[in-house]
């Protein structure tokens, strides 16, 4: 059977309350959002009170319901987002509008690799975020979207780690899964397709021409932890010991995602 990307218009309702309104989507926005912040000072627009000089164009490819770009769209930035999911689009579309953001966005609606017929000029950033684990090609879907980053700007990629997914089979004891490839499991329906190995995605924004300034482990204990309702903490310190962990080795190569950026040389 040939592999297809995912497109979530099935799921699109599962897919915002199982991923986002979770603890795991609240660690991964939190811990993703501090290297956001990371990347709006590396473009000369920090976030706080500071007078901002100019307005970012930023691609959200795969974006989904757009929850980290709404609250770069809040800072004044402008926004394309753009899904293969229809129902994806219209619950995103539905959201910016009651949170007051609408204006600084632009919908598409196609597969990330051909958003270049939908751009006029490249971006100042890209995320690209949770979507290379669903893809038939992933590494050349991200290769594709490099093209669309201008001279100096910032792509920031989320996969689904290989490491991670390896990990989590080891200390579960599924070693016949493993050897046998780990293979999707159709019935975990919102489990991502496959796992990303990190390697080579850092092989695909170098060999583009870009310099990583960043990476970071998301979730890289939590997932781990054998029952969640005991023990001798609360989740805020979860949240805590993840900000702590995650851009440590070896805690950050065994994030269940990993969270890289990278600028664009001369």
């Amino acid at each position: 059977m040939i592999k297809k990307d995912r497109n979530f218009d099935d799921l699109a309702h599962k897919f915002a309350a199982s991923i986002y309104g979770t603890a795991k989507g609240e660690i991964r926005q939190t811990v993703v959002w501090q290297d956001i912040e990371q990347i709006l000072l590396a473009l000369g627009v920090p976030v706080g009170n500071i007078e901002q000089s100019s307005t970012l164009s930023v691609l959200d490819g795969g974006g989904g319901l757009a929850q980290l770009s709404q609250k770069i769209a809040a800072l004044g930035h402008n926004v394309s987002l753009c899904d293969l999911s229809s129902e994806m689009l219209a619950l995103a579309k539905q959201d910016i509008t009651e949170n007051q953001l609408i204006d600084n966005y632009r919908f598409i609606h196609c597969p990330v690799q051909q958003v270049a017929e939908h751009l006029s000029a490249p971006v100042d950033l890209i995320l690209f975020h949770a979507v290379m684990e669903w893809l038939a090609d992933p590494i050349g879907a991200l290769a594709t979207l490099t093209e669309q980053v201008k001279v100096g700007g910032i792509i920031s990629v989320m996969f689904y780690n290989y490491n991670g997914l390896l990990f989590k089979n080891l200390i579960c004891g599924n070693l016949n899964h493993i050897e046998q490839g780990m293979p999707h499991r159709k019935r975990f329906k919102l489990q991502p397709q496959q796992g990303i190995a990190p390697e080579s995605v850092y092989q695909c924004l170098e060999q583009a021409g870009f310099e990583i300034l960043g990476k970071t482990g998301v979730r890289t204990f939590h997932d781990y932890m054998q029952n969640h309702d005991m023990g001798d903490f609360t989740f805020e310190q979860i949240v805590a010991m993840e900000q702590k962990l995650c851009r440590q080795e070896p805690f950050l190569s065994l994030g269940r995602y990993i969270h890289v950026y990278a600028r664009k040389k001369p």
